[in-house]
């Protein structure tokens, strides 16, 4: 099984548990992510072609991480005019985790815990009171 997803001016093939690095994405590392712009899917020996995206069928992903690419270098040049130019690049990236195809997968469930009752503050005696005002 696999889809054709569109993403950051680009199109991508993803399977699921496939590791892929797309242009940068706002997103938190650990977050899931939805991508609606599914343009085919391959299940089995059923393809589905959107027009121009496949309907019902989203693409989840994980953040696993934010970083930059190899440096490169951007040289411009004229020649016999003394003009020589260069700098350097690194495009930023994000580093996904495709879960599935289709549907969000389960989550693992995660016991819900209670918090703890606060305990009831004693009241004052009125001799008390008289003795905490006046210090």
């Amino acid at each position: 099984m696999y889809a054709i997803i569109q993403t950051g001016g680009k199109q991508l093939r993803v399977e699921p548990g496939e590791k892929i690095r797309v242009e940068q994405l706002d997103a938190n590392i650990g977050e899931d992510i939805e991508f609606e712009d599914v343009l085919l899917v391959v299940k089995d020996n059923e393809t589905l072609i959107g027009t121009p995206h496949v309907e019902n069928s989203p693409v989840f992903a994980k953040v696993l991480d934010h970083g930059r690419g190899k440096k490169i270098k951007v040289v411009k040049m004229k020649r016999r005019k003394n003009y020589r130019r260069t700098q350097g690049h690194r495009q930023n990236y994000t580093e996904l985790e495709i879960l599935s195809i289709g549907k969000m997968p389960k989550a693992k469930k995660q016991k819900a815990t209670k918090p703890k009752a606060a305990k009831p503050k004693e009241k004052q005696t009125e001799f008390e009171e008289i003795e905490s005002e006046s210090s």
